[in-house]
């Protein structure tokens, strides 16, 4: 091969590498404008961009789970990325996280449209909101047997890969700073995750720049958590010294499950002796529907299966639950979240309670 040959190879090669590199980078661009919001039903003017839909983490299985992200506010790209997690398990970040707590935006009492939060942390931070695992919210998988045998591993493991697969549709955060955050049983699945990304960081040339952690409220403890929870109950009078020896004396508070017995105590407890209480916020009104019962499920959980969801006392509205389950169920939002896209044959509730343990701890 002569000179020119060679040149002419090499210029080849070259014209090939940057097609190719072309073609992905443009690939890259078309699955992030894809999944690009341009404003949501009722939403005010932001500066802000926000991005929401799927990333598949078992296509075997057809597992996908869904994201919501929201930018900062101002500079977005010298900002850290915090992923935030709700707890339940079972609960939606979409619901919580971003509708009641840290995201932009809260839900009116029409359920028509969408306020600003001032306190919203995309004025610090690129906030990404996901819904895990599968089931929740409008993640999903294909098989139905996944919401049955699912459990703090698998919920760690899908967690990791769609971080994984997240970072190629969205790039420019590969190098960032990136925080996990969240409350209540994100007690276990903020640790669990953080874990699994140390583990594919020592394996993998393309490290996850994990930079800390933050838990609130967190469920770390059944034990003190399920014990802690009737003492309350018990030392604001909401049930009676009766009943609250027949807990201490029934339940192991150890237990992820407890017996029938015990089942049968809480709520004798929540419907006979707790009144129209939020036990959540009992200094606040609760959220009644028109025929006077209450809206929120709140009040018929075991504080066993941890489901603490914390609201600023300030402004304290009992029923924003109520108005995510309206405004997510719309059409017109769904549509503009990229959401449910595969037609979910249930609806969008703010938590999905299966019939399982879904708590199993990694070892």
């Amino acid at each position: 091969m002569n000179m020119t040959q060679r040149q002419i190879l090499v210029s080849m090669v070259l014209v090939f590498l940057v097609v190719s590199v072309s073609r992905s980078e443009g690939s890259v661009r078309e699955e992030e404008e894809a999944d690009r919001i341009s404003a949501l039903p009722g939403q005010p003017k932001v500066s802000f961009q926000q991005f929401s839909g799927y990333v598949t983490v078992n296509k075997a299985a057809g597992r996908a789970l869904f994201y919501w992200l929201t930018e900062a506010a101002n500079d977005p790209l010298s900002k850290p990325l915090v992923i935030w997690l709700n707890g339940g398990p079972g609960c939606s970040s979409v619901a919580y996280g971003a509708s009641e707590e840290i995201g932009p935006f809260r839900i009116n009492k029409t359920a028509s449209g969408l306020y600003l939060n001032k306190f919203s942390w995309n004025n610090v931070a690129n906030l990404l909101f996901l819904e895990t695992p599968a089931g929740v919210g409008f993640s999903y998988s294909n098989h139905s047997s996944d919401l049955f045998d699912t459990g703090d591993r698998r919920t760690a493991m899908d967690s990791l890969e769609f971080l994984i697969r997240w970072l190629d549709r969205f790039p420019r955060y590969k190098n960032r700073d990136i925080y996990i955050t969240g409350e209540s049983y994100a007690g276990h699945y903020v640790p669990q995750l953080a874990r699994q990304i140390m583990i594919y960081n020592k394996k993998s040339k393309h490290r996850i720049n994990l930079k800390g952690i933050m838990v609130g409220n967190a469920v770390t403890d059944n034990y003190y958590d399920n014990l802690g929870t009737v003492t309350y109950w018990w030392s604001h009078a909401m049930i009676s010294d009766k009943t609250y020896q027949q807990l201490i004396n029934t339940c192991d508070f150890r237990r992820q499950k407890e017996s029938n017995e015990c089942e049968s105590l809480y709520t004798y407890a929540m419907d006979q002796e707790f009144g129209n209480i939020d036990q959540y916020n009992i200094y606040a009104p609760p959220c009644n529907n028109s025929d006077g019962s209450l809206f929120t499920r709140q009040t018929m959980r075991m504080p066993h299966r941890p489901y603490r969801i914390f609201r600023a006392i300030s402004g304290y509205d009992p029923c924003t639950e109520k108005y995510a389950e309206i405004y997510y169920n719309r059409p017109d939002v769904q549509k503009a979240l990229h959401a449910n896209t595969t037609g979910i044959h249930y609806k969008w509730t703010a938590c999905r309670y299966f019939n399982c343990i879904l708590s199993t701890s990694i070892t």
